[in-house]
């Protein structure tokens, strides 16, 4: 007779091809030829267990029999050979040298394959005892002196079979090859939950992560398991994880990153798993967002990944704001949740009871997901297809569920495809909107440990051009509590990161700018990027990533500032500003050249004050917005640079008025440095360009006048002062 462990192999082979139904029906055909089997012993000699008063069912000694089998500490047996012929004496039995009684292992006392299988039971009149299947620890007595107290052994969850500890995996082998005892055993694969699936899902199919270090790391049940999976391998789509299912944003060096990765690629190969999915997913979200550019960068150098997922972008809750960006080539695509759990929970022990999961699926959350977002993507667990089962309930039962009360039509898409469908939908979410990683305990957790949200500016100068923003920046240089960023090769002192394609570098690039903090605490990081002004997007993006920052605009008269640009493109030698003249640039209409109308917004749309204000006041609370007269700040830098240290609630405060002097030969402002030297503000440049002749002053005056008016109602309700040049377009419109 051969050994149970080879028959069942054989079993979960078979199984695993087989439907529930199917399986079910196997079993109970088996169990009816057992019945015959077993007719002659069961009523043809003198039954050692029956009751001398008649029937089993309900009598004194079934339940005597039943009190005896309870669960008492297991011996290991000696392994002894079978004799042949019929065994004599008081309940000797011939051959047979078990009780006629089935063991049933079950995952729970509610389990519904359980149920099932116990119904079967007693529709073929089988006595049968039930426990819950043991991970750890004793199993039930499994002989009575020279007998053995159970002729078959039935796993709900093969699985727990295959995960037994040692002793009690070596005790019941023996057990079963000394008795001649069988095991059945319930496999429900992947590949049959997937093709019942694709009856209303075309193409549905399973996209399986896998970790290569654990590949053959269990018993020899398991590594079996892992090459029976293996040979399914082209039915299945694949990813990688981590090789060691380690966090990405641990590791600070991108080569040591593709090194780990390089690992799981050779294992992938080796094995026959594809590769050219284009998608990966890291492990707990790490190092997707927020972003770890090591990953990323390791990713496409290793894999040539061009999508992955998470449920953390721009936050885990509410899941209905969750969105999907664009980074270093990589779609992010947003993940839903689905109520699993990544540990084992069976279907009567969800938290909360059986029907908060039912209400999920038909017609709560989950149902709702599916049906408001036209893409939905998922990842549950190998507890939840192995062991409690419930991801192949849930989607089984979801699917079934908007099948019958909707009339959406449901597909599946390979990662890459649905990632073009997602931002042919949504192309607005291809930028993403980089948020403070301190101010979201999940994204600190998964965020390095060696980066610090102390290196973010406190402070935005954020222009006009053209309006004295240099001036101050330099101003603000001067006080040694309060510290720059390092220049930019190509934008010298400006990084230019919300309003440009720096953004999309990430906050990492960013942050690389400022220094990192002294123990001191009274670092106060600023920058000055005079381009944010009127930028349509930096506001909301300076708000989500510094949301406690300080902003500090600086107006002159719109008209002037227009000018000056001008004039400033023509020393810079622009081919239009050289070839028209001012009053043409400002007056150009829609008809004119492109480029000429282009330089005319440059000139003319930073001016439209109110417009661009309300777009930051939109974003940022009106006290933490200060407005500085850029008149004042030329002539009087001093009383405004009091005015600023109050506004940042400076604990040192420098007194400029001691520090300033003016050297009218120059033209500048000037430090007054130890020793009587001193260190101004810029080159002497005098008169450089005449002054704006009459007819565009005019133009002017008239195309400001509304935009003037607006900005003074703003800056009312702002309860900041109008500048001396705004009261003074105020009373010439009057």
């Amino acid at each position: 007779m051969l050994g149970c462990v080879s028959r069942l192999r054989r079993l979960v082979r078979l199984v695993h091809h087989l439907p529930l139904q199917t399986s079910l029906l196997l079993l109970f055909l088996f169990c009816t030829v057992s019945v015959f089997v077993s007719a002659y012993f069961l009523y043809g000699v003198k039954r050692e267990l029956e009751p001398s008063g008649g029937g089993v069912a309900g009598s004194e000694g079934a339940s005597a029999i039943y009190d005896e089998l309870r669960a008492s500490p297991s011996r290991l047996l000696p392994v002894r050979a079978v004799s042949g012929g019929l065994a004599g004496g008081e309940g000797g039995r011939g051959g047979v040298r078990t009780n006629p009684l089935v063991l049933v292992f079950v995952e729970s006392q509610y389990s519904q394959l359980g149920q099932e299988i116990v119904a079967i039971l007693e529709s073929g009149r089988f006595h049968y005892r039930t426990e819950i299947s043991p991970g750890k620890g004793d199993m039930p007595t499994l002989t009575d002196k020279e007998r053995g107290r159970f002729t078959l052994v039935i796993y709900e969850n093969i699985l727990k079979y295959v995960n037994l500890d040692a002793w009690n995996r070596e005790l019941l082998d023996k057990y079963c090859v000394e008795y001649g005892v069988g095991i059945i055993g319930f496999f429900k694969a992947l590949l049959e939950t997937q093709r019942a699936l694709r009856n209303n899902v075309p193409n549905f199919t399973f996209n399986l992560g896998f970790s290569g270090k654990f590949f053959h790391a269990g018993s020899d049940e398991e590594d079996l398991g892992d090459d029976l999976l293996l040979s399914y391998v082209n039915e299945f789509w694949w990813f990688p994880h981590m090789w060691s299912h380690m966090q990405p944003h641990l590791f600070h060096n991108q080569s040591v990153l593709a090194e780990q990765m390089l690992l799981n690629k050779r294992f992938a190969m080796e094995h026959g798993i594809p590769t050219n999915m284009g998608y990966a997913v890291a492990p707990h979200h790490s190092g997707v967002y927020p972003v770890h550019l090591q990953l990323y960068d390791a990713w496409k150098k290793v894999w040539g990944i061009r999508v992955t997922s998470t449920e953390e972008y721009p936050h885990l809750k509410p899941a209905r704001f969750r969105r999907g960006f664009i980074h270093s080539g990589i779609s992010v695509l947003p993940r839903q949740t689905c109520g699993l759990f990544t540990h084992t929970i069976f279907y009567k022990e969800y938290p909360g009871g059986p029907n908060e999961l039912d209400k999920l699926i038909n017609g709560g959350e989950l149902f709702l997901t599916v049906l408001l977002n036209p893409i939905s993507i998922f990842m549950t667990h190998l507890s939840n297809y192995g062991n409690d089962r419930l991801g192949l309930h849930t989607f089984k039962s979801l699917v079934a569920f908007l099948q019958t009360w909707t009339n959406l039509r449901l597909q599946t898409l390979p990662p890459v495809q649905l990632a073009h469908k997602y931002y042919n939908l949504f192309p607005n979410e291809k930028d993403p909107l980089w948020q403070d990683p301190c101010e979201d305990k999940r994204h600190k957790d998964i965020w390095s440990k060696e980066k610090t949200c102390d290196r973010f500016p406190k402070l935005l100068v954020i222009g006009p051009q053209k309006t004295g923003s240099t001036a101050l920046y330099l101003f603000l240089g001067m006080h040694p509590d309060l510290t720059s960023n390092y220049p930019n090769k190509e934008t010298f002192e400006e990084i230019q990161f919300f309003n440009g394609h720096n953004y999309h570098r990430g906050i990492d690039w960013y942050m690389e700018y400022f220094p990192l903090p002294s123990n001191t605490s009274s670092d106060y990081y600023f920058e000055k990027s005079a381009s944010y002004f009127d930028s349509e997007v930096a506001a909301e993006r300076a708000a989500t990533l510094l949301p406690k920052a300080k902003i500090i605009t600086i107006l002159i008269n719109p008209a002037d500032r227009a000018y000056s640009w001008y004039q400033h493109q023509r020393a810079h030698d622009d081919p239009v500003a050289l070839k028209y003249s001012f009053h043409d640039v400002i007056t150009a209409t829609h008809d004119s050249a492109v480029k000429l109308r282009v330089l005319q917004n440059r000139c003319l749309v930073p001016g439209w004050y109110a417009v661009h204000m309300e777009r930051w006041l939109n974003h940022y609370h009106s006290s933490q917005v200060l407005v500085l007269d850029g008149q004042q700040l030329k002539t009087e830098p001093a009383s405004v640079m009091d005015r600023i240290q109050k506004f940042l609630g400076l604990v040192n405060t420098v007194n400029y008025h001691n520090i300033l002097a003016f050297d009218p030969k120059k033209g500048f402002w000037c430090q007054l440095l130890e020793g009587g030297k001193t260190k101004c503000l810029g080159k002497s440049k005098g008169r450089r360009y005449p002054d704006m002749n009459p007819e565009s002053q005019s133009f002017l005056r008239e195309h400001y006048r509304d935009h003037n008016i607006e900005l003074s109602k703003l800056l009312y309700r702002m309860g900041q002062p109008l500048p001396s040049w705004l009261r003074e377009q105020l009373i010439h419109t009057r």
